[in-house]
């Protein structure tokens, strides 16, 4: 669902006609083939099914739809994905369903809007799981149908331009969402305009003092910044024509949060980073990217170490280009992406450039399986991996640098950067990687925690009688493909260690978090507990613990917050017991025509002596019971008096203590004490007797004394009516300077 925040840029109450119509000529303008009828029908549909509901900012709801459909024409996709992005809240916020969107505007379209939906409508019991469970939606979705998760970041690229009117707390929540998960999402899909929006747009709510010095800096220098780009663009312009090259020149300031990372990453404040600008050079063919570089190389000179080439190793989202840093004339640094034009187009949309559908077809065209084969790794690594371990290898599979090496026989593999040989021999495939017994790196024998660095050639020695992963390599392995199929191998092929691993584990967890075995295992517990942590049986939650596939310690912390539930419910009920109880006491005594005496009414007995204990004072409010003396009728405690808390000392006594209650209607006072504990100083006792007084508390006695610690004790008794009322006189009498304690007496 629509979100709603705003910048100042986009502030003020939007025309939903006026939107549509700039959409219209937008569409027109990029000279896309689509059918402006259907698009308008979906609109209307749009404007019906929002009717009434409005934005933060005052503007229709439906001009969030617009405002997304408007991005996914910036972003090149088809006419479904326009239709399906203005109608994407409809099934989640609307009456309209899936079957009324597919009879109008066809399955594919519904699939979409279904699809978008799904991946915000789910509530879960942590933010672990609901992270998870998000994220595998989002995977599984893109599997399907990659225009899901593109109108997605279209629809949170929105929300994130429209940030200001929502509370502080969620602006900072949804600006971490977008950070750890939409922007790394749009990186790994090559979506980089979208991606720099949307860390822009989210460092600005997560760090607004950082983000505002940045671009105060920036604004500083613009003049000075903006001179220096255009001389840069004219010299080399000028030497590119002269070198008979065509080519297209941009420069820009590089975006924020790269500006912001790049400060923390070095510990640098901004006047420490001189690279600030970037320039990109687009020819038309391969050959002239490589010609460019050189002429770049031979006005300026290159920084060392700065020189990447992806147009030979693109990049897993499709991304290619040459970057090159160099020195310019007045010593400022700056950068070079040298690109075509197909490339250009790529690197601004991504996967979104080459997805062209056909009315219709919502297939996967033929060699695209390839670009999502991470898509596929990822789904199959979260089978084996509960919600804290599939995040953490989901960052680091798909969120992370990547380092690419090479096969003996020349195939480039990628992998996550830090990754080893054990991660390398996992991506080829499983078997490699459990009857692994050695690798070498260019030739040279390496330690399995040998870091893999871009171009080296990965040579991994295989046995047949090997003895298998080490459960060591879980610590070494970087990508979580690899430590998935490590913890497969140790789940099918070393089940009796596993359990006894296991349970040794989960036993001295549980002891670290103040828990008996005894406290779980109890025949009324247990079930609800394995269901809480998805385990079919103890067996199995020992075996998964002890091949890695569950974390003891998020185990006991679940099984905890679930006993803890259990107990509160057990109160509740026995708490929801009494009452009832004292209902049908009170039921009976009408009945029987038995009458307080002193407020009490004694379960069976009409117009009995009561006497209330000086032991504990009990007043209207507290939990009583009665005890039968012998002469002296009925004596009234409180439930959390010694003497009753006490009683199975006495068992001989125990046949005398009954069930009393306080009548519901009752005119008396009674006689309470209090003790106040204060640091000793003059006007102590006037304080006290004033604030009594105030409260027109009627004061049978006050006595105070001094003792040791410099510490003075005022003994207090009250006529009261209630516990309410004694509550209010203990709370104004803790405000007194220097009390460090107000206590009732007794108990």
């Amino acid at each position: 669902m629509d979100d709603n925040r705003a910048t100042v840029e986009e502030s003020g109450i939007k025309d939903p006609d006026a939107m549509f119509a700039s959409l219209e000529k937008k569409i027109k303008d990029s000279g896309a083939d689509m059918d402006m009828g259907r698009i308008r029908a979906a609109y209307e549909t749009a404007c019906r099914a929002h009717m009434g509901q409005m934005r933060r900012d005052g503007s229709p709801y439906v001009t969030h739809c617009i405002a997304a459909a408007d991005i996914s024409v910036d972003m090149g996709l088809d006419e479904d994905s326009v239709v399906a992005a203005l109608l994407h809240d409809v099934i989640e916020d609307t009456e309209l369903g899936y079957s009324e969107i597919a009879h109008q505007f066809g399955e594919p379209v519904a699939d979409i809007v279904e699809g978008v939906t799904k991946l915000t409508r789910v509530q879960y019991t942590s933010k672990e799981d609901e992270q998870m469970e998000n994220l595998r939606k989002m995977l599984m979705a893109m599997a399907k149908d990659i225009r899901v998760i593109l109108i997605k970041i279209a629809d949170r690229l929105h929300n994130m331009r429209t940030m200001a009117y929502q509370t502080e707390e969620k602006q900072r929540s949804k600006s971490l969402e977008t950070m750890e998960i939409y922007a790394p999402i749009a990186h790994r899909l090559g979506m980089q305009r979208a991606k720099w929006e949307l860390e822009d747009l989210a460092l600005m709510y997560l760090d607004p003092t950082g983000y505002k010095e940045i671009t105060d800096t920036l604004d500083s220098r613009m003049d000075i910044l903006v001179d220096f780009m255009a001389k840069m663009e004219e010299k080399i312009k000028a030497r590119l024509t002269e070198e008979g090259l065509q080519a297209t020149i941009y420069s820009r300031i590089k975006h924020i949060y790269s500006i912001y990372r790049k400060m923390y990453a070095q510990k640098l404040d901004i006047n420490g980073i001189f690279d600030l600008c970037a320039f990109r050079v687009i020819v038309d063919t391969m050959p002239d990217c490589y010609n460019v570089l050189g002429i770049i190389h031979d006005m300026f000179k290159p920084v060392p170490g700065r020189f990447k080439d992806y147009i030979s190793t693109p990049k897993p989202n499709m991304y290619q280009s040459v970057h090159t840093t160099v020195i310019g004339t007045e010593g400022i640094p700056f950068e070079v992406q040298i690109r075509t034009w197909d490339m250009h187009h790529t690197a601004e949309y991504g996967i979104a450039a080459h997805w062209k559908y056909k009315m219709g077809d919502t297939g996967v065209k033929n060699g695209d399986e390839d670009k999502f084969a991470w898509v596929r790794r990822l789904l199959e690594s979260q089978q084996e991996s509960d919600a804290t371990d599939f995040f953490h290898n989901l960052k680091i599979d798909m969120f992370a640098d990547e380092v690419f090496v090479f096969s003996p026989k020349g195939d480039v593999i990628n992998l996550p950067a830090g990754a080893t040989p054990i991660d390398f021999a996992y991506s080829i495939h499983s078997a490699i990687g459990n009857s692994m017994v050695g690798a070498s790196v260019n030739g040279r024998i390496v330690t399995f925690d040998h870091v893999l660095q871009n171009g080296d050639i990965v040579e991994v020695r295989t046995a047949k009688n090997a003895p298998g992963p080490s459960r060591d390599w879980l610590n070494i392995a970087k990508s979580g493909s690899a430590r998935t199929k490590i913890k497969q191998w140790f789940k099918k092929e070393r089940r009796e260690e596993n359990i006894l691993r296991g349970h040794d584990i989960f036993e001295a967890e549980l002891k670290n978090r103040g828990l008996r075995m005894e406290d779980i295992t109890d025949e009324d517990v247990l079930p609800v507990l394995l269901k809480k942590i998805a385990c079919p049986s103890l067996e199995e939650m020992y075996a998964a613990i002890g091949y890695g596939g569950m974390t003891a310690t998020r185990t006991v912390n679940r099984m905890k917050d679930e006993l803890a539930r259990i107990h509160h419910l057990a109160e509740k009920k026995t708490v929801l017991e009494k009452v009832t109880e004292a209902a049908e006491r009170r039921e009976t005594n009408a009945k029987k025509n038995i009458r307080p005496v002193h407020g009490i009414l004694v379960e069976g007995l009409d117009n009995c002596l009561i006497k209330f204990s000086r032991c504990c004072t009990p007043i209207p409010g507290d939990d009583v019971v009665g005890y039968i003396t012998r002469g002296e009728g009925v004596s009234i405690h409180r439930k959390d008096c010694r003497n009753y808390i006490n009683r199975n000392d006495n068992p001989e006594s125990l046949g005398r203590w009954i069930e009393v209650e306080w009548a519901e209607h009752i005119s008396e006072v009674y006689t309470t004490g209090i003790t106040v504990v204060a640091h000793e100083r003059s006007g102590l006792v006037m304080d006290i007797a004033t604030v009594l007084n105030s409260l027109n508390s009627k004061v049978r006695s006050l006595n105070a004394r001094d003792i040791e610690g410099n510490r003075a004790v005022v003994n207090i008794t009250l006529e009261i009516r209630s516990l309410d009322e004694l509550r209010v006189v203990i709370n104004k009498l803790t405000s007194i300077s220097g009390v460090s304690e107000v206590s009732r007496n007794g108990g």
